[in-house]
């Protein structure tokens, strides 16, 4: 049977009695937008992580989007990310009109290298945008300083580190707002699109409510500022529900998975994830480095092992965002992470035996290339 570097099966058939019980509890309660599931999902949501607000919104990228225009941010402006994560991240930027200004990541954890953002930051700079990447967060302290030096917004993208911990504090809680997505792949993951906003401050918890309807103070009154549509639905927020229980049993199976590939794996020359100091790693996704990743991933689908890059072209380099005037060699490193770097199969339900099958088929690959 073909492998891959995520899959849902074995993991619903487990949980598929209380996934249909929620959606039937959903049809059978009389409201299908924006009702009880959503307000519960977010007062359970905004609880786990010890928050005072959190929004539900349709999917991750529109949580950046209204992250971002909650705290000001607009044409005219720019906020400093990296190049080294998903598209979306750079297209919720580019969506509220603002610009995206990269910087560099760090060679051993792939995270945003902080000590570059003093540099990147300009008078039109509105905001700062960590990448907490799959599955670890960036060293924020020296983020969160040089954000009050400047009197910038800080945004967490917390779409790859649900429940991820950077010395004791959670993914999330450390900046002005926190935009989550919950595509089903993340490790807290529905069964479609959906995302979330979270925030301790009240200004913004009623402007991203506003913003995600339309622009309306209450439902189908007069709009004040034309904004979006961007509601969680109430099927998936009461799915959420469930799953935000086993949150914590999620992140502890995708743990067991690193810990077998790690021992597996170590006497190898393939580079391993590594922990940055003081975080907590929930692995989103376990990706690995090698000089032939190329090779090694076409060898691998001769057993039928089918792996992914996460991500193989730098935002920076793509022809949509040309216009911004970056050149390869501007971004060293995420470009040279970007020839290395591949993902090996990561979920809970990964048995044994599948992780077996990978780690033999990818140490005889290894010592034959």
């Amino acid at each position: 049977m073909a492998m891959r570097v995520w899959d849902y099966v074995e993991e619903y058939e487990a949980e598929r009695e209380e996934i249909l019980a929620a959606v039937d509890r959903v049809f059978r309660s009389g409201q299908l937008v924006l009702g009880e599931s959503v307000r519960g999902f977010e007062r359970e949501f905004a609880g786990y992580h010890g928050t005072a607000h959190c929004v539900g919104v349709d999917n991750g990228t529109n949580a950046l989007v209204l992250a971002l225009e909650a705290l000001g941010v607009g044409p005219g402006d720019e906020v400093v990310t990296v190049s080294n994560t998903a598209a979306p991240t750079v297209v919720a930027i580019h969506s509220t009109g603002a610009t995206p200004v990269f910087v560099d990541v760090r060679e051993e954890d792939f995270l945003m290298d902080v000590k570059q953002v003093a540099a990147a930051i300009t008078p039109r700079t509105r905001a700062l945008l960590p990448v907490h990447l799959y599955g670890q967060c960036v060293d924020m302290e020296p983020l969160l300083r040089l954000a009050e030096e400047h009197g910038l917004a800080v945004v967490e993208d917390c779409a790859q580190a649900h429940g991820a911990r950077h010395h004791g504090r959670i993914a999330g809680t450390m900046g002005h707002a926190a935009a989550f997505s919950f595509y089903p792949t993340k490790v807290l993951g529905a069964y479609g699109d959906g995302g979330a906003v979270l925030t301790p401050d009240a200004g913004v918890d009623a402007n991203l409510r506003r913003l995600r309807f339309y622009g309306m103070e209450e439902r189908y009154y007069t709009v004040a500022t034309p904004a979006h549509n961007s509601r969680l639905d109430e099927v998936h927020a009461e799915i959420l529900r469930g799953k935000l229980a086993r949150l914590d049993a999620y992140i502890e199976g995708r743990r067991r998975v690193a810990r077998r590939y790690a021992e597996a794996l170590a006497d190898t020359d393939l580079i391993l994830p590594r922990t940055a100091p003081g975080n907590d790693h929930v692995y989103y996704v376990h990706v690995v480095r090698h000089p032939r990743r190329d090779a090694i991933i076409e060898a691998l689908r001769e057993h039928d092992i089918h792996l992914n890059i996460s991500y193989p072209w730098p935002v920076h380099t793509m022809s949509g965002f040309a216009h911004l005037g970056y050149s390869e060699g501007d971004l060293p490193v995420t470009e040279r992470l970007a020839r290395e770097i591949f993902s090996l199969p990561m979920y809970p339900s990964l048995s044994e035996g599948a992780q077996d099958k990978v780690i033999g088929a990818l140490r005889e690959v290894l010592a034959r290339i």
